[in-house]
């Protein structure tokens, strides 16, 4: 088995130092580098501690020798396509959710600027963080089983104001979300 601490832990943009603080109990980024390089055991209490630290599933830290797991190869810097010194794992939207749920919108028909079969990844969030997503893709939840989706123009109160994708279309005002998910990654096929 071949542990992908590092892996995810860079994807994160976290330290040692930061992830042996997230562990409960505490330990040192001495002893995260350690599992990460295989140095000391990964155990399953381990695996727990910095699944839970890392805010993600305990098995996604380890893979099996022979899984083809997707690889980032290169960067797309300024003067074009660079290789990188050494690929790395790609780390999927769906390994990352420590932040609210992760949700997927299929885009059947083309809205704005969607076409029809994309994915658009949505991270699940708090009404009461919706005034730092103004100017925002946002999906959410109306009476009656429905849905919103379009650019959060406004909140005030409990209310928030969406304007669904494309021209002459007209604002939703929803009042009291449940919860708002702020569009993170689209998918799109070629």
């Amino acid at each position: 088995m071949i542990n992908r601490i590092r892996d995810i832990r860079k994807q994160k943009g976290l330290t040692l130092a930061e992830v042996a603080e997230r562990c409960s109990p505490p330990t040192t980024a001495q002893t995260i580098g350690r599992l990460e390089t295989g140095m000391r055991n990964l155990s399953l209490v381990w695996m727990n501690r910095i699944g839970a630290a890392l805010g993600i599933d305990p098995q996604m830290l380890v893979k099996r020798d022979d899984a083809g797991t997707p690889q980032v190869v290169a960067r797309l810097a300024a003067t074009g396509a660079e290789p990188l010194t050494t690929p790395r794992d790609a780390i999927l939207p769906t390994q990352l959710g420590d932040d609210g749920v992760l949700l997927c919108l299929s885009v059947d028909a083309p809205q704005g600027e969607y076409r029809a079969g994309d994915h658009l990844w949505l991270r699940q969030v708090a009404p009461e963080r919706a005034q730092r997503l103004i100017n925002r893709d946002v999906l959410v939840p109306r009476p009656g089983g429905r849905f919103a989706f379009g650019r959060l123009i406004d909140r005030q109160g409990s209310m928030v104001g969406i304007l669904p994708p494309g021209t002459g279309q007209r604002q939703i005002v929803v009042d009291n979300p449940a919860w708002l998910a702020v569009a993170e990654m689209l998918v799109r096929p070629l």
